[in-house]
């Protein structure tokens, strides 16, 4: 865990430990030759894969953004992506932070696959699935959670409804489109590629500005235009996300939120030249 401050907000880097997927799948049409000197493989062409989450205290409330892996899954799933063993979980790390569960009043996900919202909810004594922040508001995307209740074939072993329908029976669910601000200074932003309705979130405060990337850019790996994950269903649209919002990062000096990079969860845009991009240093 690690707590910064960016202009009025004091955030918290938060973590749910970590997993590992494959390699080629993380890099898509970049050659291993390639990809491996950025990120290096296990025997079994996986690589490290973390799950930052982000804790933004904005006075009256306190925001947390994407819910990392969650416990639900079998051990066999677990062994599927190694989860980490031993690893402190997302709800110790808000505790870890000076927070309860129940101090939670915005929860914003970034999509629904389940390595971003593993802890919207948890099993109670009797199995059933309940949210785990009491008091809060889970803020989802319409389209996002329409595919997620009829995904197609290519993806659907990445959604979970226990994930998100306890929020609707509990009448916590918030649901929007395009744009949402949670609190102010605090948005939820449509960048379509990775899904067609993923979401990035940015933190403003006058010049001072942050941007959890989520998928858009999951490690700073994925800086360069081209290094497309082959997990998303549009990289096109990665691609034309991409270069929306890289020149401006870059040129706005904006705090980037990594949140798969095992070893760099934050940094900055730097433009090497035009139309190529690089993660420099917090």
């Amino acid at each position: 865990m690690s707590s910064f401050s960016l202009g009025r907000f004091p955030l918290h880097l938060l973590s749910d430990g970590r997993f590992k997927l494959d390699g080629g799948a993380m890099f898509g049409v970049v050659p291993k030759t390639m990809w491996q000197k950025e990120k290096t493989p296990d025997a079994d062409n996986r690589i490290l894969m973390a799950t930052n989450c982000l804790l933004i205290e904005t006075g009256s409330d306190l925001v947390l953004v994407d819910t990392g892996l969650g416990d639900k899954q079998d051990e066999k799933f677990r062994g599927h992506y190694a989860y980490e063993p031993g690893a402190q979980r997302l709800p110790d790390s808000i505790r870890a932070a000076g927070f309860d569960l129940g101090d939670v009043t915005h929860v914003v996900l970034s999509h629904l696959h389940f390595d971003h919202c593993g802890w919207n909810t948890r099993f109670d004594a009797s199995g059933k699935a309940i949210p785990t922040f009491p008091r809060a508001r889970y803020w989802m995307n319409r389209g996002e959670v329409e595919h997620a209740r009829q995904p197609s074939e290519r993806d659907k072993a990445s959604y979970f409804p226990y994930n998100w329908e306890p929020l609707f029976e509990s009448g916590q669910a918030e649901l929007f489109d395009d744009v949402a601000e949670i609190v102010p200074g605090v948005r939820a932003i449509k960048a379509a590629g990775h899904n067609a309705d993923m979401c990035v979130v940015t933190i403003e405060d006058g010049a001072e500005r942050a941007i959890f990337l989520a998928d858009l850019v999951p490690t700073t790996a994925h800086v360069p235009l081209p290094w497309i994950m082959g997990y998303d269903l549009y990289p096109l649209q990665t691609l034309a996300n991409k270069k929306a919002w890289l020149p401006r990062l870059a040129s706005e000096n904006w705090l980037c939120i990594f949140e798969h990079d095992a070893e760099q969860a934050l940094g900055r845009i730097v433009s090497e030249k035009p139309g190529r991009f690089a993660a420099g240093p917090a």
